[in-house]
């Protein structure tokens, strides 16, 4: 019973992280992060992303131009860019090591040891991931707060508000953290002990003659 409940465990963990995995790989490319509404033109919404902004009209073009060089960016993005790569790749790593550590699955099915490694890797590898998309969305959402709110700014100057993939950043996040820490939980059940092999037993030693006592050959008498 609680090797069936691990293995749906292991299965959740799973679904979670390549869930996760995805929308994290969704985050990092769509130009969503932040929009702005312009109160002199309401026919345009303005949005930001990575490495696009994007201008949005009523009448659905959709005109997007890169991010100027990366060096001249503000840090915020830079740092951005740079973890959310790596989430990408810890998401990539993490599927490729926890897929054979998988219960059920016949890869090193004669290696248990090899497989709870395996697992283990894995789940932290999405653990990992999960806080490096974390950190970045976070990041974004906390300088948007800042920027919306800064009384320094006049009030006719347009705010960047919350873009749709802030939170669908969030969401990965949290998926990749939860999975990698069902994954990671999950290899303890895999500790099946395996039945010892009997003890030698060694034959029983031939009794000896007691201690103290020699036999000797029944010699024929001397005939003086």
């Amino acid at each position: 019973m609680a090797g069936s409940w691990w293995a749906k465990a292991q299965a959740g963990g799973m679904l979670l992280a390549l869930l996760g995995w995805v929308s994290s790989c969704v985050t990092t490319f769509v130009p969503l992060w932040k929009s702005l509404n312009l109160d002199l033109n309401e026919l345009e919404v303005w949005t930001m992303g990575l490495w696009q902004v994007c201008i949005a009209r009523e009448e659905g073009a959709v005109e997007c131009q890169a991010q100027g060089s990366f060096l001249a960016l503000p840090p915020v993005l830079r740092v951005s860019r740079l973890l959310m790569c790596l989430s990408n790749g810890l998401g990539l790593l993490g599927c490729l090591l926890a897929t054979p550590g998988l219960e059920g699955w016949r890869a090193c099915e004669d290696k248990p040891r090899l497989k709870r490694q395996l697992l283990l890797a894995g789940g932290v590898a999405f653990g990992t991931a999960g806080m490096a998309t974390l950190v970045p969305v976070s990041w974004v959402a906390y300088n948007t707060v800042l920027d919306f709110w800064d009384d320094t700014i006049p009030d006719i100057v347009p705010r960047w508000e919350f873009g749709e993939a802030i939170f669908l950043g969030w969401f990965a996040g949290a998926f990749l953290t939860a999975g990698g820490l069902l994954l990671a939980c999950s290899a303890r059940s895999m500790r099946t002990a395996t039945p010892s092999a009997p003890a030698c037993r060694q034959p029983p030693a031939t009794q000896g003659p007691a201690r103290g006592h020699h036999s000797h050959p029944r010699n024929a008498d001397l005939v003086i």
